[in-house]
């Protein structure tokens, strides 16, 4: 169990619940067997334990993670030989299919795919029912736009049972910018019913100071993930420190970040939301009376599957934006999205206070 609700519906509901995700978790394994780099199924493919355990320093604990990983990234463990890495990669491949596999299984493999709420009824139905795991929704958006009010409850939304559009799995928090406060958390929880301090503890924070230590803190998240249920990694900010170590643009780091936080979404079958920062876009045009843009230019745009944009409305009004199949405008109120008329450009817009919890 996750987070104990404090009323006894809502933890039979919980029970029920974890009867279901235990049941969807059957129908993947079923697909993607042995995906863990249990000694038993490696060493019976002739791999030694002492192998596997520099592969897990080295913060692979999948086959999965295994093979996103590049021969040359592997032969550059201490200790691991190209013979041994040809060896490992090729008992890898005997546990798992890593070719083609049928549309099919394709689709069966989706349904192992989690939306969690995010408090908001149209905000969901605007994303398809919520936060999607296995992909990366990236918010950006100026100073008190509402970014860090969603990661918060989306640290708790992410706890509740999937029949509560939960994602029934802990949190994973690194923060960048020193935004993370606990006590916001609570009245949150008390919110969706939940007990507070239970919703704590199933959340573990980092502060990082420097993108070294930001990407050694996503390295060191594989052991943890592998060993408990997670559903939700937040990265807030995603960019903030890479504009502060690096005076150039600094695209190579960039990219070995979003390669290791695509990594952690697909191996691990978690949603990751990151926030952004935005700047001023000189080149926007003569229409728009204050541009800006993202920071991270494209490489972190391809990244993201989902861009949400905040801006802040009228007094306590915030605007969400998002781009999917057409453009959509949503105003928050107090962390609920109630959809107005939709006019002939498919643009849809409602009226808010603001991303506060109630």
């Amino acid at each position: 169990m996750i987070a104990a609700l404090k009323s006894e519906e809502h933890s039979q509901l919980q029970l029920v619940e974890r009867e279901d995700i235990e049941d969807e978790e059957d129908l993947f394994e079923a697909i993607d067997k042995h995906s863990e780099l249990r000694d038993s199924a490696v060493i019976s493919q002739g791999i030694n334990a002492g192998d596997v355990k520099k592969l897990q320093d080295a913060g692979i604990y999948t086959c999965n993670g295994l093979m996103m990983h590049t021969k040359k990234n592997l032969t550059g463990i201490k200790g691991l030989s190209e013979a041994k890495v040809d060896k490992i990669c090729e008992a890898a491949e005997k546990i798992v299919n890593f070719g083609y596999i049928t549309g099919s299984d394709a689709l069966l493999r989706r349904k192992s795919v989690v939306r969690i709420t995010t408090g908001s009824q149209a905000l969901d139905e605007l994303l398809g029912g919520g936060i999607e795991t296995s992909a990366i929704t990236e918010a950006f958006g100026e100073f008190r736009s509402g970014k860090t009010q969603l990661a918060h409850t989306l640290c708790v939304s992410t706890q509740l049972p999937t029949s509560m559009r939960g994602g029934n799995g802990k949190v994973a928090y690194i923060d960048t910018e020193g935004t993370f406060r606990p006590d916001r958390i609570v009245p949150i929880a008390e919110r969706f019913g939940m007990d507070a301090g239970a919703v704590l503890d199933n959340i573990i924070y980092a502060r990082a100071y420097t993108y070294e230590h930001q990407y050694n803190l996503l390295l060191g998240l594989a052991a943890k993930m592998s060993e408990e249920p997670f559903r939700l990694l937040i990265v807030d900010s995603v960019i903030a420190l890479f504009r502060v170590d690096f005076t150039g643009r600094g695209e190579l780091a960039d990219r070995q970040m979003l390669s290791r936080l695509t990594k952690i979404a697909e191996e691990f079958n978690v949603a990751v939301y990151m926030t952004n920062q935005v700047i001023a876009d000189p080149g926007g045009g003569v229409f728009i009376s204050d541009p800006k843009k993202p920071a991270g230019g494209h490489v972190l745009a391809h990244a993201a599957t989902i861009r949400l944009m905040f801006r802040k409305g009228k007094g306590e009004q915030r605007v969400c934006k998002t781009a999917l199949e057409k453009n959509y405008y949503y105003i928050v109120e107090k962390l609920f999205l109630t959809k107005a008329s939709v006019s002939d450009n498919t643009r849809r817009y409602c009226r808010c206070k603001g991303l506060k919890s109630a």
